[in-house]
């Protein structure tokens, strides 16, 4: 019953959980920190956090500025989007600029 639930608990840590880095568009000419740049991509390495493109001079939470890009700061922090209009889609909750996963 003990595995059962370490097995459940780790599933959904996981499941709102940022995603794994990945290529970004380069914005500029530099990347985030832990990525490189390839081309029009800034591509992550093995110890790259999630980035998202920077909206006007703040992150969402959980996020630290880095140039023009705003980065995960634990690989248990809320996805974040960027926000459309005034409101979130069903699922996440505003902050600031940004949507951010419930």
């Amino acid at each position: 019953m003990l595995n059962i639930i370490t097995v459940m608990f780790v599933f959904l840590s996981h499941a709102f959980a940022v995603p794994a880095a990945q290529p970004i568009a380069k914005i500029g000419s530099s990347c985030p920190s832990n990525y490189s740049s390839n081309g029009a991509y800034c591509n992550p390495n093995s110890s790259a956090m999630f980035a998202i493109a920077k909206i006007g001079s703040s992150c969402p939470s959980n996020y630290s500025s880095n140039g023009a890009y705003c980065v995960a700061t634990s690989s248990s922090t809320k996805l974040a989007i960027p926000k459309v209009g005034s409101s979130c889609p069903s699922g996440y909750s505003s902050n600031g600029a940004y949507c951010l996963q419930n």
